[in-house]
């Protein structure tokens, strides 16, 4: 048998004449030279771009701009006394415990708590049911890691919300969009795709969809548990406005549907509802794919800030009542802003009416493109967020989307006049 041997490395056996000043002269002249390039991003890096809704925010940045691009909360709406006394509660009586690390699914009590919420809305639920996240946007890149190899097929609504789109985009998914209407996703398109597509999930935003404000009716909601039921798929039930309703009745979870119980993730945050800041929200899950996102987790950030955790669940009795107030003043900054899109958007547009959440979902007659008109729009001092990015596939380019819970309604109403003299040009 012939055993090919390594070639000797020649720093261990060439004598030491054999490099003698050349070496020298050579190891000097190298150093001269401009350093070596830096290894490349990963490719999954350099494939998806930035926010176009952050990009947006930053450009209309200055204080007169009267900006309906931002999905953010009114601040001068946070309970900042109740969250501040939860706080100080908290480090009076637990110190230790709050400043030292946590368990990776989460505070004990704060489980409880929103088990127990979820229960009371119908969806009964244990606190070990629960994974504790770092904001639901964690809770999506962390499904994104425990469910999607790359390559593989992930459907989505039509439009998406934008940070999904690059959380799977980052995950090396290929995203599919599921068509649908005023009402949401049409369940037979769904079926029609999970069959021909095998995707490993679908992602829906149900209750006022970010960014069309639109509700998927129950009977709906019950089509896409059976689908998911009869053919196999993952759904994840992204619920962030849902408390934030201001006509009609709640409708129930996804999760709660028959069939959906072993195949239904559902997200949900107290960022539009206590403060984005304390960047707290929450995934329930099957026990099998919840211990996957855990693992997940432990690699991303070990847990969630612990005091946070411990602050939240004591504000959990106050919490009802702080939304029903928001909810208060929110309805009147929808009803400002329904008011005045008739003066503002040109004849032919369309609009809808959201029961709930923070966003009017428009589109204006097919000739124009409210990307290309953004700029002109910003110069009148008032800014949206056009359709555009929302798709993952062919977009309307004549859509745009309007947050109405920043401002007042006087705001409003002189953002809407601004808005009206922009897209005249």
């Amino acid at each position: 048998m012939t055993v090919i041997e390594p070639a000797p490395h020649a720093s261990d056996h060439a004598p030491d004449h054999a490099f003698g000043h050349a070496s020298g002269h050579a190891s000097e002249q190298e150093s001269d030279r401009a350093p070596a390039a830096v290894p490349s991003l990963a490719a999954r890096a350099a494939a998806v771009g930035g926010s176009p809704v952050r990009d947006i925010l930053a450009v209309t940045a200055r204080p007169e701009v009267i900006n309906f691009a931002g999905g953010l909360p009114a601040p001068e709406l946070f309970d900042r006394e109740g969250i501040a006394a939860a706080f100080r509660e908290v480090l009076a009586e637990t110190p230790a415990q709050a400043l030292q690390y946590s368990t990776t699914e989460g505070e004990p009590s704060l489980r409880a708590g929103l088990a127990a919420r979820m229960s009371a809305r119908g969806l009964g639920t244990e606190a070990d049911d629960l994974l504790i996240t770092t904001g639901s946007q964690q809770g999506l890149s962390l499904l994104a890691t425990a469910l999607v190899d790359p390559g593989d097929t992930v459907l989505v609504e039509d439009p998406c919300y934008l940070a999904a789109l690059q959380v799977f985009g980052l995950a090396g998914a290929r995203v599919v969009a599921v068509p649908g209407d005023a009402d949401g996703v049409d369940p037979r398109a769904l079926e029609e795709l999970v069959v021909r597509e095998r995707p490993k999930l679908f992602y829906t935003v149900p209750t006022f969809q970010n960014p069309t404000g639109r509700t998927l009716p129950a009977e709906r909601r019950a089509a896409v548990a059976r689908v998911a039921a009869r053919r196999g798929v993952w759904i994840v039930e992204d619920d962030p406005y849902g408390e934030l309703r201001y006509d009609g009745e709640h409708v129930p979870w996804i999760a709660s549907c028959p069939g959906a119980e072993d195949r239904t993730v559902l997200l949900g945050s107290f960022s539009k509802v206590m403060a984005p800041g304390l960047r707290l929200g929450w995934l329930r899950a099957p026990a099998a794919l919840r211990r996957a996102c855990a693992v997940a987790k432990q690699a991303a950030d070990l847990h969630t800030p612990t005091v946070n955790q411990l602050a939240a669940a004591r504000y959990l009795t106050r919490l009802d009542t702080h939304v029903a107030q928001v909810r208060d003043v929110y309805r009147e900054r929808r009803d400002a802003m329904l008011a005045g899109l008739a003066h503002a958007l040109p004849d032919g547009s369309t609009w809808n009416r959201p029961a709930g959440g923070m966003f009017v979902w428009a589109r204006l007659p097919q000739s124009y493109d409210t990307t290309a008109l953004l700029p002109e729009v910003v110069r009148h001092d008032v800014a949206y967020v056009p359709g555009a990015p929302f798709y993952a596939g062919e977009p309307d380019r004549s859509t745009l989307r309007l947050c109405f819970v920043t401002q007042t309604p006087e705001e409003i109403g002189e953002g809407l006049r601004r808005l009206g003299d922009g897209l005249k040009g």
